[in-house]
């Protein structure tokens, strides 16, 4: 069992699938890091030739010859490489930054496309950290260790075979040491991809932890619980921080390995190679360009240790990237049959649906069945549990039945295109939700095409109109994360607002009433009855002033329909809706 902090336990991602994922990312961008790998090789091509210069200096200094144009052809190999190595670095960042982008435009288009039952098993905060932090790991990964790898190991072999040629005893001696110390170093990435992966986890579960917390952070001032938090936060924090030493730690290693096997060679070369040149089998500035291209081949072992480093590090943010590219989203390009009516309200036929949320959870629907024809008021009535909200989650396709049929304008809900059906829909949910942003944003979230004219009148029915004239910038004025600035009943009738702008079809309204004063109550409820002339509404409520202006009433109880008529039928004929309704519904609200 995990906690709200904990991350279940993903199954590992193979290597080849890894490989296959970084291609993808790369495959777009291969021009741009070919030039730069160009770029690279120039600058490598540049350094190489400077030892031979070197040697060319010595040589003419032993035979008193001059030295000037050796001098300005070193210097001007110096300048040119470094120039064209901070080109190919620039070109290589850059591409960088296009990788970083272009994967988080991709994954971000799929998020907001998983399907309502993926999100709700899934924590937002990790899902982000996935978005903002993996995500960033894949600039190194997909560019500068493809080129590191490429110019590193092109220059690493071109200086072994200039070795070669200059003392191939005092490279044998070279390799030896070089194998020796890369065993050791190969031995570690493993562990660097694996403390990798622990702390990008960590870092998913710091965001998990903050979201919740500024998600209800007055119940955590009311509540007093702001060092327990802190506390929260602060051992999720240690946690990334406890794996981010240890791969820093596996990484050091690997680093430090490349100046060790150097000196290692360079003490062994400087012992073998001065008693070559005392016995006569190596002049002196043969020795002196060896140990340059020694001190040389830093840079390019740097480099595929870098490569290496980089993919075991990219290798752990793919992994958690692919994760989530795992999770199943809406195909909403999807939908079979005869188009649908466009015009007039719609028909929703319930045809013995069953549902359960998981395979391991009690059923919520058990033969659920009943018909609403187009245009009036339904409402449904029932004990908390009875399964009335999840009827507006099957009707929208959030979820999908475990048996039986939704019919939206006897069509099969599963036959329409997602875009179809919910354009069709105006939703309220119950907590009635309000985004970041100004009043006029929320206003038309759901009809962003919407006039001036259309908005003006949606507010004088929600009745807004005069709280947006006490507002100082009127619509343009910013309601704070998730409508902090409104009050709970100002949130709802912008939430029914947003839904009578969008002049749907079928009209949702989950308690969309509950945290209204009477005088607003009444006035929207004149409104949805207004409505419910032109469209067909649908409506949970707790509130007898509501329910007894409905057309029928549909009474549900342990997830089943228990009786359907009107609020004199029921009240006369069903036990249950008798008693909601001599207690005004207070008992179920």
């Amino acid at each position: 069992m995990t906690t709200a902090l904990e991350t279940p336990a993903t199954p590992v991602v193979p290597v080849r699938k890894v490989w296959s994922a970084l291609h993808t990312h790369f495959r777009p961008h291969r021009t741009a890091v070919a030039c730069g790998a160009v770029l690279a090789l120039i600058g490598a091509a540049s350094g190489l030739a400077q030892p031979l210069a070197a040697k060319a200096l010595v040589d003419r200094l032993g035979h008193d010859e001059p030295v000037v144009p050796v001098l300005l052809v070193l210097t001007a190999l110096v300048v040119f490489g470094t120039a064209v190595e901070a080109l190919g670095s620039y070109v290589l960042e850059r591409t960088a930054e296009s990788v970083v982008l272009a994967a988080r435009r991709s994954l971000i288009g799929r998020l907001l496309r998983l399907r309502l039952p993926e999100v709700e098993k899934t924590q937002p905060g990790d899902l982000m950290s996935r978005i903002t932090s993996d995500t960033t790991l894949l600039r190194a990964v997909t560019t500068q260790s493809v080129v590191s790898a490429a110019t590193g190991g092109l220059s690493f072999v071109a200086t072994l075979v200039l070795m070669g040629f200059m003392d191939p005893v005092l490279l044998g001696v070279t390799v030896g040491v070089i194998v020796l110390i890369g065993g050791a170093v190969a031995a570690l990435m493993p562990r660097i991809a694996a403390a990798t992966k622990r702390s990008q986890e960590a870092v998913g579960r710091i965001s998990t932890v903050l979201e919740r917390a500024f998600g209800a952070f007055r119940t955590i001032k009311a509540s007093g619980a702001e060092a327990r938090e802190t506390a929260v936060v602060d051992a999720a924090a240690h946690d990334a921080w406890r794996h981010g030493v240890k791969s820093a730690k596996w990484q050091s290693l690997a680093g430090s390995s490349i100046g060790l096997a150097v000196q290692v060679s360079f003490l062994a070369v400087l012992g073998i190679g001065g008693a070559r040149v005392a016995s006569g089998a190596t002049s002196i500035s043969s020795l002196i360009a060896f140990l340059l291209f020694l001190f040389y081949l830093i840079e390019p072992i740097s480099k595929l240790v870098e490569a290496a480093t980089q993919f075991q590090v990219g290798s752990a943010a793919v992994a958690r990237i692919l994760e989530a590219e795992a999770l199943e989203v809406e195909e909403t390009g999807a939908g079979t049959g005869a188009p649908a009516e466009a015009d007039g309200p719609a028909s929703v036929v319930f045809d013995d649906v069953s549902f359960r949320y998981r395979d391991d959870l009690p059923a919520v629907h058990r033969g659920v069945s009943f018909e609403v024809p187009g245009r009036g008021m339904t409402a449904f009535v029932g004990p908390s549990g009875a399964g009335k909200t999840t009827l507006f989650g099957l009707i929208e396709r959030f979820y999908e039945t475990t048996g039986g049929r939704v019919l939206v304008d006897g069509r099969d809900v599963r036959e329409w295109p997602l875009a179809e059906l919910r354009a069709s829909i105006g939703y309220v949910e119950q907590d009635a939700p309000v985004l970041s942003g100004t009043l006029r944003e929320n206003l038309a979230f759901a009809a962003p095409d919407s006039n001036e004219e259309e908005i003006r009148h949606v507010l004088v029915r929600a009745r807004l109109d005069a709280l947006v004239e006490r507002l100082p910038e009127g619509l343009e004025t910013v309601v704070g994360h998730r409508g902090s600035k409104l009050s709970g009943g100002e949130r709802q009738r912008i939430a029914i607002a947003r839904a009578l702008l969008r002049r749907p079809r079928l009209l949702l309204l989950d308690e969309a009433t509950s945290q209204l004063d009477a005088v607003n109550e009444l006035a929207l409820r004149d409104v949805v009855a207004e409505v419910a002339r032109e469209t067909t509404v649908l409506v949970v409520a707790h509130r007898l002033s509501t329910v007894t202006l409905a057309d029928r009433i549909v009474v549900m109880e342990a997830g089943r329909v228990r009786a359907v008529g009107t609020h004199a039928e029921l009240v006369e004929g069903d036990e249950l809706y008798g008693e909601l309704a001599a207690t005004q519904f207070l008992a179920t609200a």
